[in-house]
């Protein structure tokens, strides 16, 4: 495999595992988020699972071995409530879209834009959650970073 497709194998399969880990945590903020945001986090759970479906046949159809989920993931804080749910989507969020900014680099053509396109929803995501935008969505996560061979914590 030339060392493009091996760098664009491996940040396909960190947003995979970034998937497997926003699956997971959109379960927690489901259980814990408020009536009036249920549905919102449904959507995004359902938005997830959809991506790792497709990042899982993209993998395979590089030759690779979709990275599998783990059984648990790591919160990066507690929660216990509506509140700390909604922070916890929109660092679910964050996470995504900075793997796929890191996949936007590595990829060309149709999965750039499909990267591109991911990276747009993760972002506009996080700002519904957050209330607020950030300049460079996906790039403030990864400044001063070299891109990840791993998945984010939930």
């Amino acid at each position: 495999m030339s060392e493009e497709k091996d760098r664009e194998l491996r940040a396909l399969q960190a947003a995979l595992a970034a998937e497997h880990a926003a699956v997971y945590g959109y379960g927690i903020v489901g259980g814990r988020i408020g009536a009036p945001k249920r549905s919102e986090a449904l959507t995004a759970f359902d938005a997830h699972r959809a991506r790792r479906d497709a990042l899982v046949r993209e993998v395979k159809d590089l030759g690779g071995r979709p990275v599998a989920a783990s059984a648990g993931y790591a919160l990066p804080f507690q929660v216990p409530d509506s509140a700390a749910a909604v922070r916890l989507a929109a660092e679910l969020e964050d996470r995504v879209a900075g793997v796929y900014a890191d996949l936007v680099r590595a990829a060309g053509g149709g999965r750039r834009a499909l990267a591109a396109e991911a990276l747009r929803e993760a972002a506009v995501r996080a700002v519904r959650w957050r209330g607020e935008s950030v300049a460079f969505p996906g790039l403030a996560e990864r400044a001063g970073t070299a891109p990840p061979s791993a998945a984010p914590t939930a």
